[in-house]
This record gives C-alpha cells, sequence and structure tokens, in this order.
C-alpha cells in the first residue's frame, strides 16, 4: 500500500467512525473527490448528509464554503460581483462563496433554475465569469449538494444540463436498527465531549497526487468494452430488450462514459487493487448513472424508477 493510498484509508476510517451506517456515503464522496467531480446526495433529513460533507472538508487543509440555497437567492450571491470603490472611481470584483475548494450547497433544490445554472460554468470548466473576465477556481474543487426528496412545496427541479454536471447522484436511506442503536451511543458521546475536534489529514498537494496514482489503475480492453457497452444500452435498449425500449428516452451521455471509467478505477485503488474488475464498474454504475437516464412518461407512470432500468441493464449486457 502507497502512503498516499494509507492516508486516504485513515481519512476514510475516520469519518466512518464518526457517521455510523453511511459507510457508502462516505465512500462516494472520497471517490468524487478523487475523481474531480461534484456530488448530489439525495436524502431525508436527519440522516447526515451535511454532517458527512462538513466532516470531510475539515479533514482536508483547504478553504470550505456553505451556501445556503434559498427561493430569494441570485446568481451574483454565488459567484460575486463588480462592486464600485468610491475612493478608486473603479469597479472592483468580490468574490462570491463560490471560490473555495470545497463548497456545500445546501437543499440546492430550493432556488429557482436561474440560481442553479449560476453553478454550470463552475462545475464543469472551474471558472466564473462575470463582467465579461473570467476568474480561475482553484484546482482542487467540488461542489457537494444536497437535497430533500420528501419535501416539495417550495422546491425546483434541477435542469438536466446542471444534473450531468454532477459526476455522482448518491442516494441514502435510513438506518437499520443495530445502526441506529450505534448513532444513539455515539450522540451521547459527542455531547459529552463537544470540543474534540481533529485535526486536518490531507494537504491539497496529497489530493492531487491520489488523483494521479489513482488513475494509473489498469483497465483491460475487456473491461474496457463492457463499460462501453452498459453505456450504449442505454441508448439503445431496444438491442437487449424490446421492453425497455418505450421505457427509455434519452441514454447517458459521453460524460458518463468518462465518469465511469475514473470512478471505477478509483474504487478499485481503494481496495488496494491495481486493475478494475467488472465488480468495481457496478459498484458505482447506479450513481453515475441513475441522473443520466430520462425515462419516458408510460415508464414513469407505471413506476418504473432509473435504478430499475440500470439493474435490468446489468442483468443484459454480458460480463467479459
Amino acid at each position: 500500500m502507497s502512503e498516499i493510498l494509507t492516508k486516504i484509508i485513515k481519512l476514510k476510517n475516520f469519518m466512518e467512525a464518526r457517521i455510523v451506517g453511511q459507510e457508502d456515503l462516505i465512500n462516494k464522496l472520497v471517490i468524487t473527490l478523487l475523481a474531480d467531480g461534484n456530488a448530489l446526495v439525495e436524502g431525508a433529513p436527519g440522516l447526515a448528509k451535511t454532517k458527512a460533507i462538513k466532516t470531510l472538508a475539515s479533514l482536508i487543509k483547504a478553504d470550505y464554503n456553505r451556501i445556503q440555497f434559498t427561493p430569494d437567492l441570485l446568481p451574483a450571491d454565488i459567484t460575486g460581483s463588480d462592486i464600485y470603490v468610491a475612493s478608486t472611481g473603479k469597479f472592483e470584483f468580490r468574490p462570491g462563496p463560490i471560490f473555495a475548494n470545497l463548497i456545500l450547497a445546501d437543499e440546492i433544490n430550493r432556488a429557482p433554475a436561474k440560481v442553479q445554472s449560476a453553478l454550470l460554468e463552475a462545475m464543469a470548466e472551474r471558472q466564473v465569469s462575470v463582467g465579461g473576465r473570467r476568474y480561475e477556481l482553484p484546482k482542487v474543487f467540488m461542489v457537494l449538494a444536497t437535497q430533500n426528496p420528501i419535501e416539495h412545496e417550495g422546491t425546483y427541479n434541477l435542469p438536466e444540463a446542471q444534473l450531468d454536471r454532477f459526476l455522482m447522484y448518491i442516494k441514502i436511506n435510513q438506518p437499520e436498527t443495530e445502526t441506529e442503536k450505534k448513532i444513539l451511543r455515539l450522540g451521547r458521546e459527542e455531547i459529552a465531549d463537544k470540543h474534540n475536534e481533529q485535526a486536518a489529514m490531507l494537504e491539497i498537494a496529497d489530493i492531487l497526487a491520489a488523483r494521479q496514482e489513482a488513475l494509473t489503475v489498469h483497465m483491460s480492453e475487456a473491461v474496457e468494452e463492457y463499460l462501453v457497452q452498459l453505456i450504449m444500452a442505454t441508448r439503445h435498449p431496444e438491442r437487449y430488450d424490446a421492453e425497455m425500449s418505450g421505457q427509455v428516452m434519452f441514454g447517458a451521455s459521453p460524460r458518463a462514459t468518462l465518469a465511469l471509467d475514473r470512478c471505477a478505477k478509483i474504487h478499485a485503488w481503494l481496495r488496494e487493487k491495481d486493475f478494475v474488475s467488472p465488480e468495481d464498474i457496478q459498484a458505482v454504475v447506479y450513481d453515475i448513472l441513475r441522473h443520466r437516464l430520462i425515462l419516458s412518461f408510460e415508464a414513469q407512470a407505471e413506476g418504473i424508477t432509473a435504478d430499475m432500468v440500470i439493474t435490468r441493464l446489468l442483468k443484459l449486457v454480458p460480463l467479459p
């Protein structure tokens, strides 16, 4: 095990000890960070979505900002704007909270599309354009957005273009009985020791080094072909199942192919493997594809979900 992998595993273990029952969420957040992507986390209130993201930010020696999305938020509240300075008689750019390494976009679906679209350029191109000028964002930049799937009053659907910018769409569920007991005990301990803070474990340089090392994991031509066929199956489901042809209106974009490749390699690397297997692809495929598939109205009326379609495709696309 390399030195940088040891650091990443140590960070994961610490987070899993502090946030009980969300091992999959923690693993996916770390993968997103190392894949240079953005994540959308969906779950009911109280499932430690915000806590997980804040804990990850606290363990990295980097800039962190939280943006609380509300209906009255303006694009300039995120990106910043040109301010007239009377003393100099000139306009000066005042950067907004988007200029940080880690951004928590809390309850992102509570802001209208105009505000959500202010993140598009930052998420895709790592830059912000204001007043005809472009301002570069940090090399390590990640938007971690949360949304509540239960309460829909006063919320707005995220545009398809923005959803595609999220590397992963992570869904989390309520914990089981034994996990709930562990959460209860851990909560008591944290109340008794409010001042127990962990120093940052990773530097920006560590993240960049981990990215470079993880993406060197080997993927054979056979596994690569399997990955591509999974993507093609979302675009041409009729080639595999006649019933599915009327369920999927639009399949995954090439951005999904690149995301699946990076995430599968990082997933293998975190398990101390030097090659990618089909299991690594299957471990991340739901989070990468579920927000990129547009289902037909008939499929939605029948209660068919993107996850159900992905499960069916995994059974139909032959393994290498």
